[in-house]
């Protein structure tokens, strides 16, 4: 019902009296700095802002990046477009720099209260939280719900209209139905960000209207680069530089140029055009028949968080490189793939995902160091492998390692050295998944001869897509995919901390869930929930998290 009392100035679900002045949640407040408020207030919606309760939330290795990094994340800074600082000002969740935040970004939400202005949310509504605010850029990649908007690890979130929207008037704010668990409506968002890795589109043209710089070294000459202008239109800007030094080079404007294409095969060149290329720009590298000869230095973060990519031929012709990257990041007919990292929650979903592809003649390797890890991730994909006509292999590497080429790589873990070690592992047009989120400054020394020779092709994403969310939705709300098959202990909001201290030591390998509405209930292991709830640990579905189970520990634990 809306209200016209103009001190309150919003329509909602719950009166005054029963909205809790303050609220439990789990701040962040500098690096390694995480604090459980138990009086964070519960503000009131402003005009354009939507007061939402929090259902669940699943906790994510990306909370730990957060945590670590805190205001040098690269969704932690400000937003430098798409909203104006007047707009930003007025938003309470916005959380940029320094400020304290509250993290967490798998989360389903109840609207239990609306602003004025807001025209396209309505209270009651439960809904999929998008956390991907792609149209609102930072300096290095894009802002994001539980980064420098205050996220899901507390009772009560606001979100602005304004920010929910996006251009093309798409909700960020799904609207889900009352059927399915909290649980496995908050665990759409990460296997969205794993859809969105293998479906992502990649630019294979010059960017129209983008800025292009092409270098071309002594002895070089400029081939294919009209040839590869988009049918969309040319490069507004071009700039042309030919025998430049060093200085000249390292005068151009970082990040400033959508396309580069070199011509040549000096590193230390190329180490400086790594600095100029603008998020989602791509670096072209054409040989022109000689070889680098020592590996170079690629900014291998921002493929990551940047979305750069790195393209380049043997031969003299720019084009060729533009026609060697690949529609998506999908696996292919025949392909020879290996999850580095498998035995993780993100590995676990990435296994899943690709013995149930339905793409014919494929074989999956999943590799970790933890036995404990491989035999969970064995327990679940064998049986879907065998079923979807899915090699698979499950492998601790630290006991026998891997001596064979692959055509896909998808990296779980952040670990720079291991992009250099698929490169060396790469057969012919390999792709190189990275989709372990790399801090964005991190660079790594690439054999990019190799790289090159080979046609691979290493891309990242960060997040994931409205259409994303809408596609992993559609197979949870028809019953093709249980996203609960990925949680593997549950908590209250005083479990929190040590669930991403869990997260930090790997002592689970599948998710960990949070329900904020059970503030003091800890961290508990789903093979141990039968010591603190054992109503619970009775409605267990072969072991595994379940509606069933959700609805008996709110009410049991609740109750005490």
């Amino acid at each position: 019902m809306a209200v016209t009392d103009t001190k309150v100035p919003y329509a909602m679900t719950e009166t005054r009296s029963t909205l809790p002045k303050t609220q439990y949640a789990v701040q962040l407040v500098g690096p390694s700095e995480l604090k459980l408020n138990r009086a964070k207030t519960v503000p009131q919606p402003r005009a354009h802002e939507i007061l939402a309760k929090i259902e669940a939330v699943g906790l994510c290795f990306s909370d730990l990046k957060l945590l670590k990094q805190f205001d040098a994340h690269a969704r932690k800074s400000e937003v430098i477009g798409g909203l104006g600082r007047d707009v930003l000002s007025e938003i309470q969740s916005y959380v940029p720099g320094k400020t304290p935040a509250v993290p967490g970004h798998e989360a389903v939400i109840r609207i239990i209260a609306v602003g004025r202005k807001v025209t396209r949310h309505k209270v009651g509504e439960r809904c999929l939280v998008q956390t991907d605010y792609r149209e609102l850029p930072t300096a290095s990649s894009n802002a994001a719900f539980g980064y420098n908007f205050e996220g899901a690890l507390q009772q009560y979130v606001i979100l602005d209209e304004r920010v929910v929207i996006d251009s093309t008037g798409q909700r960020f704010l799904i609207p889900v139905s009352e059927q399915g668990s909290a649980s496995a409506v908050a665990l759409i968002e990460p296997w969205a960000c794993v859809e969105d890795s293998y479906v992502n589109p990649e630019r294979r043209t010059i960017k129209a209207g983008g800025g292009l710089l092409v270098v071309t070294a002594a002895g070089h000459t400029a081939q294919g680069v009209a040839e590869s202008y988009s049918d969309e239109g040319e490069p507004a800007d071009v700039t042309t530089l030919r025998d430049a030094n060093s200085d000249e080079l390292a005068a151009l404007p970082d990040e400033g140029f959508d396309d580069i294409v070199y011509f040549g095969a000096d590193k230390q060149v190329i180490e400086i055009l790594n600095d100029k290329l603008a998020p989602r720009g791509i670096m072209n590298v054409v040989l022109g028949g000689q070889k680098i000869s020592e590996p170079v230095n690629v900014g291998i973060g921002r493929v990551h968080y940047g979305m750069t990519r790195w393209v380049g031929t043997a031969g003299s012709d720019a084009s060729v490189s533009y026609k060697t990257i690949p529609a998506t990041g999908e696996i292919r007919p025949g392909e020879k793939i290996v999850v580095i990292g498998a035995g993780g929650p993100m590995g676990q979903m990435h296994v899943i995902r690709d013995v149930c592809s339905g793409v014919k003649n494929i074989e999956v390797v999943g590799t970790d160091f933890d036995d404990q890890r491989l035999r969970v991730i064995e327990q679940k994909a064998a049986p879907l492998a065998a079923a979807n006509g899915a090699k698979l292999r499950i492998v601790n590497t630290q006991k026998t390692p891997l001596a064979e080429r692959f055509s896909y790589f998808a990296l779980m873990a952040p670990v720079p050295a291991l992009v250099a070690q698929a490169v060396k592992d790469a057969s012919e047009g390999a792709l190189i998944n990275i989709f372990a989120g790399i801090p964005a400054p991190t660079k790594q020394q690439i054999d990019l001869d190799a790289y090159i020779a080979r046609r691979c092709f290493m891309f990242g994403t960060s997040g994931s897509v409205i259409e994303d969310m809408k596609i992993v939705l559609r197979k949870v709300e028809s019953g093709r995919l249980d996203t609960n098959c990925s949680i593997d202990a549950i908590s209250g909001m005083a479990g929190a901390a040590d669930g991403i201290a869990a997260v930090e030591n790997r002592t689970l390998a599948g998710k960990i869930i949070v329900y904020p509405d059970l503030p003091e209930v800890g961290l508990i292991r789903l093979e141990e929930l039968g010591e603190h709830y054992p109503t619970v640990a009775a409605k267990l579905r072969d072991g595994q998290w379940c509606l069933e189970a959700e609805q008996e520990l709110l009410e049991v634990a609740a109750s005490k």
